[in-house]
């Protein structure tokens, strides 16, 4: 199968939108799939990209090939496990400057044209996604779009919370257009269906066990961390508003010199100096990766995250291989992961910061039964066997009718509500008649 891959980031940015497209490219390498990656460029600036951004007007895209000169500014390529990346200009935006986001430019119908994929898989569609899925549709193409980040929520955490009305309609207009929408959790796909989108099928994550297991385990690095023996507890991941990593304050509190137990914290981003400067006695790692992040989550004795807004939370499936019991929010894709009393706890977000230490003590408490479950929760979540799953996705998007892909009335699905049709294993359109609707069951990705 030929798969292009439109994603609104990837390498060098290291995030769960990257990790997802490179565990996909890993598996289509060893299966004989072809593949083109369209991300982003992290290295150019503000008015190269808004050049691109006017040159992707339709009227100006029309007359581009009488203009002498217009590729001259040709997008950057490389490769990964042998498959071409082709780059697009990238812009920086000012409130969350750390991440670059591929401006739509010509180049990428361009592209897919030049590659002629079977399907065109749009990871975490939102700018570049929504160019490479009117190429798509020009192309006649199919598309699954893997719906990975919560755009609203995020405009929440960073004070724009005016403008989630509008993320959720762009949102719905171009997953509107896509075949099929793939969600990693059972929060996720009651928001977007909440919010009209149709054609809704769960998808999950795997996990790498080989990286992520209890072996790993160091007891130097343990002492190194809190040569008093204390528990240790930690954070994995971004260090930015929408984590909320302020939440964990009272832990950071009972570091000093007179505590009870050791916060550290891993990662990088935005906040990471304001952090620094609000909890003096926990230790920041800064960004880890391979054997060494492996080990870090291993070394924890209970792991805590606080931001409600993540689809799915692949850090708490990290844990939880690595052995490790988790203190999460209840709310968004950590509501699949974390069941009370057997693997961790959940806490309301708005509650998180004045019960996570209580609730630490409680998990300590009867940490070795709690680590066990945890490691049971991930048995068998391979990334082997979830991408099998998401080319069985390629293919029926590929097997689409004519009219996959009008409005969504037939799916019985509106705005406010599901109608007639529950969210179950296989998505919209499979009722669940007798039973309620069929997100409240527990679903469990293999």
């Amino acid at each position: 199968m030929r798969v292009a891959i439109v994603t609104e980031s990837f390498l060098p940015n290291v995030n769960g939108v990257t990790n997802s497209v490179l565990r996909v490219l890993e598996y289509a390498r060893r299966h004989g799939h072809d593949c083109l990656v369209v991300a982003p460029s992290g290295n150019v600036g503000l008015l190269q990209g808004a050049a691109d951004a006017v040159r992707a007007h339709p009227l100006v895209s029309a007359m581009t090939p009488y203009f002498v000169g217009v590729d001259q500014l040709a997008p950057e390529r490389d490769h990964h496990l042998g498959y071409p990346v082709h780059r697009v200009t990238s812009v920086r935006v000012p409130v969350v400057s750390s991440l670059p986001v591929g401006a739509p430019s010509p180049s990428v119908y361009n592209a897919l044209r030049d590659f002629g994929p079977d399907v065109v898989h749009l990871a975490s569609p939102f700018v570049l996604g929504a160019a490479g899925a009117a190429a798509a549709r020009a192309l006649d193409v199919p598309t699954v779009a893997v719906y990975q980040t919560d755009v609203a929520g995020f405009a929440t955490s960073y004070g724009v919370g005016v403008m989630a009305d509008v993320a959720w309609a762009w949102t719905r207009a171009l997953h509107m257009t896509c075949d099929r929408t793939l969600a990693p959790s059972t929060a996720a796909m009651e928001d977007l269906a909440e919010h009209g989108i149709p054609r809704l099928y769960r998808w999950g994550r795997g996990v790498d066990s080989v990286r992520f297991n209890p072996a790993r385990r160091s007891e130097a690095l343990h002492r190194m961390w809190s040569p008093e023996g204390r528990p240790v507890v930690g954070f994995v991941g971004r260090l930015a508003p929408e984590k909320h990593v302020d939440r964990l304050q009272a832990l950071a509190d009972r570091s000093g010199p007179d505590g009870d137990l050791q916060l550290v914290v891993v990662g990088d981003g935005p906040d990471r100096a304001a952090l620094q400067a609000a909890m003096p006695h926990a230790i920041f790692t800064g960004e880890l990766h391979g054997e060494q992040l492996g080990q870090a989550y291993a070394t924890l004795d209970v792991f805590c995250h606080a931001g409600e807004f993540e689809t799915f939370c692949q850090s708490i499936q990290e844990a939880q291989a690595s052995g490790v019991p988790v203190v999460g929010p209840d709310a968004g894709g950590p509501r699949d992961l974390v069941q009370a009393g057997v693997n961790g706890y959940l806490l309301e977000p708005s509650r998180y910061a004045a019960e996570v230490s209580d609730t630490v003590d409680h998990v300590l408490a009867d940490r070795a039964r709690l680590a066990a479950g945890a490691l049971d929760t991930v048995s068998g979540r391979t990334w082997d066997a979830i991408c099998a799953q998401l080319f069985d996705h390629y293919a029926a998007a590929g097997a689409r009718p004519g009219s996959a892909r009008p409005g969504y009335s037939s799916l019985g699905v509106g705005r406010g509500a599901v109608t007639r049709a529950g969210i179950g294993r296989g998505g919209i359109g499979q009722g669940s008649a007798g039973r309620g609707p069929a997100w409240r069951q527990p679903t469990v990705v293999a």
